[in-house]
């Protein structure tokens, strides 16, 4: 995994639940390109075709509240999305995204949908790069940055451990 992130910017705003993230019935799988498919599929018809590798969802407070399914990190995951910046986080969703790799930077930064983003999680930065506007967020402690390197916490421990499947 990289430390820098700069990509095209979806916005969403306060309370993205884990239903519009990835409904429900969706569920039966845990294959993220699966997943991704129907990301935002109620909320946002059409997004899993819009949305690019290296895009940057950008949303208000609270993001990914609701149930603690791991589906909604890896639903984003499978759809290429680089990282998701967030006022704030629903702390098990936060937790998910890190223990699978997907980076989520808690910053609030302004931004109009399509607006490229740069995100240096070493300098724990945003930067809007139309606007010149800029977030700090507190930069990942060494050990978060290093699973995160690895892709999450299972393929740190597989490694860990000398597993070779």
């Amino acid at each position: 995994m990289k430390n820098i992130f700069e990509g095209r910017t979806w916005k969403f705003g306060d309370n993205i639940d884990t239903d519009q993230i990835i409904p429900a019935e969706f569920l039966v799988t845990m294959d993220k390109s699966e997943l991704a498919k129907h990301l935002f599929e109620k909320n946002r018809p059409g997004f899993s075709r819009k949305v690019a590798r290296g895009d940057i969802i950008v949303a208000g407070r609270n993001f990914g509240c609701g149930s603690s399914r791991e589906h909604a990190p890896r639903a984003l995951l499978g759809a290429g999305v680089s990282c998701v910046v967030a006022e704030s986080f629903a702390r098990i969703f936060y937790r998910n995204a890190i223990n699978i790799g997907l980076p989520v930077i808690e910053a609030k930064i302004r931004i109009e949908e399509g607006d490229n983003l740069r995100v240096d999680l070493a300098s724990g930065t945003v930067e809007n790069r139309r606007t010149a506007d800029k977030a700090s967020f507190k930069a990942y402690p060494p050990f978060v940055m290093m699973l995160m390197q690895k892709g999450g916490l299972v393929p740190y421990t597989k490694e860990r451990l000398g597993c070779t499947k």
